[in-house]
């Protein structure tokens, strides 16, 4: 399985950062040319590799970290989003929900992206919070994830434990996927809840 992370802001650095800790190798890209974020991802740890935009796409698993609105760009960079499993870890806020057809943002978003499994997650904490180390006295900061594709969050809470996360699956993006959307001037009950759990 590889990984890429499209977006290298504060979330973007921070969840490169969590792949670093573990020794797993993902690959950056951002509307910077990677020479750009070298410097920036050889810092982190040499697990993370700064790559152009096509070159990141070719991955299994796409982490996207790019702020909601610049979402559809991304999308039209493939021609074809088949087999692919995007981790969603936008929010619209403050996007007026009357522009996201009184869809979750996540459902809105995986409209672009037809043919990939959407996954939401790594979206309810801050930066700081995710740059950190999730196991703290024992127990794993909690991370959620919904999906209308049950077969799809497997693998990325798969992934979360190869983090040091404990997923929490929230069931589909109409469910529980609401209590961690941010969406108009509202906050879901779990953004920012920032939660441990002892793991099994």
């Amino acid at each position: 399985m590889s990984y890429a992370i499209v977006g290298f802001g504060k979330i973007g650095q921070a969840l490169a950062q969590a792949f670093a800790r573990k020794n797993l190798d993902v690959t950056v890209a951002s509307r910077r040319p990677p020479e750009e974020l070298a410097p920036q991802t050889r810092a982190i740890g040499p697990t993370v590799v700064a790559k152009s935009l096509e070159k990141a796409l070719e991955a299994d698993t796409i982490i996207l970290a790019v702020p909601f609105g610049e979402h559809r760009e991304i999308a039209k960079a493939l021609p074809s989003w088949d087999g692919k499993t995007i981790i969603d870890t936008m929010n619209s806020f403050p996007i007026p929900p009357e522009e996201l057809d009184g869809l979750p943002s996540s459902a809105f978003a995986a409209k672009s992206f037809p043919g990939a499994s959407l996954v939401k997650g790594f979206n309810h904490l801050p930066a700081a919070a995710l740059a950190t180390d999730p196991v703290v006295d024992g127990g794993h900061r909690v991370v959620f994830l919904s999906s209308d594709d049950e077969d799809a969050i497997a693998p990325v809470a798969d992934l979360a434990k190869q983090l040091g996360f404990a997923p929490v699956k929230l069931g589909k993006l109409n469910e529980g996927g609401w209590l961690v959307h941010a969406r108009g001037r509202t906050w879901g009950p779990l953004i920012f809840q920032d939660l441990f759990k002892k793991q099994q």
